[in-house]
């Protein structure tokens, strides 16, 4: 009964204001360095290419100039990817701090948050005595290319600009604790909410910086979620017509977790992975097939799940137990 309960209001929350547009697919070998042949063949061999060079795949430049903070406790500057899209090419990100530089919190919120979400949880931290850092996810906000309504070039039927897409978040987050081990923060922890979670993990496994991780809502294949899950249904209307699962999961194997996940082995650290038993965008077998997975590769991960499901996490009480675990895990893993 609580099963179906939750599964329906799952669909409602799915579909209250359902924008969602149908876009055509395309290779989008151009968004990821290619220059012409097969476009199966040619992922093919650069995913093969990007497992065996993930550290230089997700490395930031040597330097990036970061912006002066201003009154409202925003910090910008130049993306170190850049994208055909100006605007999103010039990352914010929002400073929640508190008095002492001991621990901060990179926050990076799902897929088409809407602006000033995560605030709240951002407050908590500073609560707990810890600053927070939100990051603006790209093509989100003031980020969001003049054509879209909804964030459809980060999660898109474009294998290219998918990947493009989805490293510049990696790359942002890492300019992230970079800017805040320039401000003197000893110590850096991070959480990521559904795409953020993904994207959090790929810059957990790529930078030792960070000490301690949340993963809100897990999933192991990119491919996986798209294919499966009741939010993406738009793109995977594209994508079959064209591409199997099996080879869209290795083509975007390097943006998955799964990818990565023998990376934990090098620096074993703090990390808790959340999930919940309805969740109809990153369906239960996927987070649970995943954890199983990371636990084998890393004893020390936790984990714990919720009764509801990815859009009711966001309701009462389910968001306040689930900041609870948030804030908790991170408090006691970054003193």
């Amino acid at each position: 009964m609580l099963k179906r309960y939750m599964h329906n209001r799952e669909r409602h929350f799915a579909f209250l204001t359902d924008n969602r547009i149908v876009r055509d697919f395309d290779w989008g070998t151009e968004f990821v360095g290619g220059n012409g042949g097969n476009p199966h063949d040619f992922f093919t061999e650069y995913s093969k290419d990007i497992l065996q060079n993930s550290n230089e795949y997700f490395s930031l430049p040597s330097e990036i100039e970061y912006e002066p903070i201003n009154e409202n406790n925003e910090i910008c500057w130049k993306s170190a990817i850049e994208t055909p899209c100006e605007k999103n090419n010039r990352v914010v990100a929002k400073l929640f701090p508190v008095n002492n530089k001991s621990t901060a919190v990179i926050v990076l919120p799902h897929w088409n948050a809407p602006a000033e979400s995560y605030f709240g949880l951002c407050e908590l931290f500073n609560k707990r005595g810890m600053s927070a850092l939100r990051l603006t996810m790209p093509y989100h906000e003031s980020r969001m290319s003049p054509d879209l309504v909804r964030a459809d070039h980060l999660i898109a039927p474009n294998i290219g600009r998918t990947l493009q897409s989805t490293r510049q978040a990696v790359l942002d987050t890492k300019a992230c604790v970079r800017l805040l081990k320039n401000e003197g923060y000893e110590r850096i922890g991070i959480v990521g909410t559904s795409i953020g979670s993904c994207v959090a993990f790929l810059a957990f496994t790529h930078d030792n910086d960070i000490e301690a991780g949340v993963f809100n809502h897990v999933s192991g294949y990119f491919a996986d979620v798209v294919w499966q899950g009741l939010s993406t249904y738009h793109v995977r209307e594209s994508i079959e017509k064209v591409v199997s699962l099996e080879d869209l999961r290795e083509f975007w194997r390097p943006i998955s977790p799964m990818g990565h996940i023998e990376k934990l082995k090098e620096n074993p650290r703090p990390q808790k992975y959340i999930y919940t038993l309805y969740d109809l965008t990153f369906p239960v077998d996927l987070s649970r097939e995943t954890i199983k997975r990371i636990k084998q590769t890393s004893p020390q991960a936790e984990s714990s799940w919720l009764p509801c499901g990815h859009y009711t996490l966001g309701e009462s009480p389910w968001k306040y137990i689930d900041g609870w675990k948030i804030t908790s895990f991170l408090k006691k893993n970054l003193r």
